[in-house]
This record gives C-alpha cells, sequence and structure tokens, in this order.
C-alpha cells in the first residue's frame, strides 16, 4: 500500500480525478443525455419515447433545418477567414515599434471585452432602418436616397450579422498572434535582411511558418465559437428574416425550448457535433504535419 502512495503515477491519477469527475458531470453526461433525446419523441414535460432516427429524418427533409445548415458554414467559412486576415495584419502592425503602442492594443482589446449581448443591441441600433447611423452618414454624403435596410432583406442580414461577428473576433485572433510574433527571434529577421530578403519574402520564409502552430490552435477556436455561436444572432435578428440568419444553435434552442420539442432540438445539436469534430481534426492534421514540437514526431 505504501508502494502504491509513493508511485507518481497513482498519485497523478488521484490528481487528477477531481478535473476527470468534472469533466464527466459538465461536459460528457449533457452530451450523452442530449445524443439520447435526440432519439426520442420527448417535449417539455414529458420523457418520451424511443423513436429511433425519425427526429433525423424529420432535420434533414425540413427546408428550415438546411437553410439553418447553409448558413452556419457560410457565417463560419467567411467571418472567420475575415477575421485571421484583419487579425494577421493588425498582429503585425502591433508588433512594429509604433507610438502610443500599448493604447493602441488596449483599443484593439475593446471589442473583445464588451458583453456580447450589449454589443448586438449596439449594432442592432447601428443597423435599424429608420436609425442607422451608417445610412444617415451616407444620405448626408449624397450616396443613397433612401435608407438601406439592413436586417430586412436576405443578403443584407447576412452580411450585417457577419460584420458584427467579426468586429467581437478580430481581437482574439490579433492579440494571440501578436504573442506568436513577438516570440520571433528578430536574429532571423536581422540575417534575412542581410541576405537581402524582402519584408513580404521574411513574411513567408520566417514568419508564417513560425506562426503556423499558433495559427492551428487560434483558428481552431475562432472556428468553433463562430460555428457555435448564439447570443450576436438571437439578439440581433433572432434568425430573421424567415429564417435566412438561422444558426443551428439558434433553431436548436428555438425547436426545444421555444417550441417544445426536445427530441428534435436535441437532434438538431447533435447533428452539430460532426461539423466540430471536424474542424478539431483538421487542426490536429495540421499541427502534426507541420513537427511544430520541438523534437516531436509527426507520428507521435
Amino acid at each position: 500500500m505504501n508502494q502504491l502512495w509513493q508511485s507518481k503515477n497513482f498519485l497523478g491519477f488521484l490528481f487528477m480525478l477531481p478535473a476527470a469527475a468534472f469533466l464527466i458531470l459538465f461536459l460528457v453526461y449533457p452530451l450523452g443525455l442530449g445524443i439520447w433525446l435526440s432519439f426520442t419523441d420527448a417535449k417539455i414535460g414529458t420523457p418520451g419515447k424511443f423513436v429511433g432516427l425519425e427526429n433525423y429524418e424529420w432535420i434533414i427533409g425540413d427546408s428550415k433545418f438546411q437553410t439553418a445548415v447553409f448558413f452556419t458554414i457560410f457565417y463560419t467559412l467567411i467571418a472567420s477567414i475575415i477575421k485571421f486576415a484583419v487579425g494577421l495584419y493588425l498582429a503585425i502592425l502591433l508588433n512594429e515599434k509604433l507610438p502610443f503602442k500599448a493604447l493602441i492594443r488596449a483599443f484593439v482589446l475593446i471589442p473583445f471585452i464588451v458583453p456580447t449581448v450589449l454589443s448586438a443591441i449596439a449594432f442592432w441600433w447601428i443597423f435599424d432602418p429608420q436609425f442607422s447611423v451608417i445610412s444617415w452618414s451616407l444620405k448626408k454624403m449624397g450616396l443613397i436616397t433612401e435608407n438601406i435596410n439592413f436586417l430586412g432583406d436576405v443578403w443584407n442580414s447576412r452580411f450585417s450579422v457577419i460584420f458584427a461577428n467579426v468586429w467581437r473576433g478580430v481581437p482574439f485572433i490579433a492579440i494571440s498572434l501578436l504573442a506568436g510574433l513577438q516570440t520571433v527571434p528578430p536574429s532571423l529577421y536581422e540575417a534575412a535582411v542581410l541576405d537581402g530578403a524582402t519584408r513580404w519574402q521574411m513574411f513567408v520564409n520566417i514568419t508564417y511558418p513560425l506562426l503556423t502552430p499558433i495559427i492551428a490552435v487560434v483558428m481552431t477556436f475562432s472556428v468553433l465559437f463562430t460555428f457555435t455561436d448564439f447570443q450576436l444572432i438571437k439578439v440581433l435578428t433572432n434568425g430573421g428574416p424567415a429564417g435566412a440568419t438561422e444558426l443551428m444553435a439558434t433553431m436548436s434552442y428555438n425547436t426545444a425550448i421555444l417550441g417544445g420539442r426536445i427530441g428534435e432540438g436535441a437532434a438538431i445539436s447533435t447533428a452539430m457535433v460532426p461539423f466540430l469534430l471536424a474542424a478539431i481534426m483538421v487542426s490536429w492534421f495540421g499541427l502534426q504535419r507541420r513537427k511544430w514540437q520541438a523534437g516531436s514526431d509527426s507520428n507521435e
């Protein structure tokens, strides 16, 4: 028994038990319960009975679900690409010697600090069809004659919520990539300058390769956060107009909680899991191919 308590593996196992219990209680159990409910016809107030794949057959044939899947992928893809491009540019800019750099960094973080609901309300006012400050400014400049219907038109509303998501997500990517840039040895850039390399060549051959592991991790989190976005859409458009900005997350909530159809809502939530796993696997394989961990092997 004494040997057991002196074993590092056993002690490590004991220290991991609280974390494992926490994960099982708040992650594994809710996920398992949700998957089980997706195979039942449960409704609010009734446990329901097992119905097999009936809920999945229903959502696959539902045009609203198909629209939600399309917009969720479109929303995630476009927003993630723009956030990465803008975030990388800001990170490179903030890594240079600039006056008031600390103050600029603080301003960059503001969108990330502001609560999502508060920023969504602000954007709702900015995009309001009657009181939009954007429409007012464009009318004053003589560029338009009528207010732009940002949230009442299908594609206007879609690009409006993407803009709001980009505004909120850029600081996370910018600050994370900035931290990565500051770990790049300056001697590499000095040697490249002596060899006559241009700034673009230094970025392609030094900056980007060394940032690849950080980019993979940061973009994985960005994609996961964007794909499962809820508050921004719920407050800004509530999925409108006519379901044009409905995400899988908001549709699941509206179906299960507001509509009372727990089984169908759980099926929509469960249908999100393969997409999330795919995003994680792409990141993992990317990290393995880059061999970014010092001394690690890609087959480990």
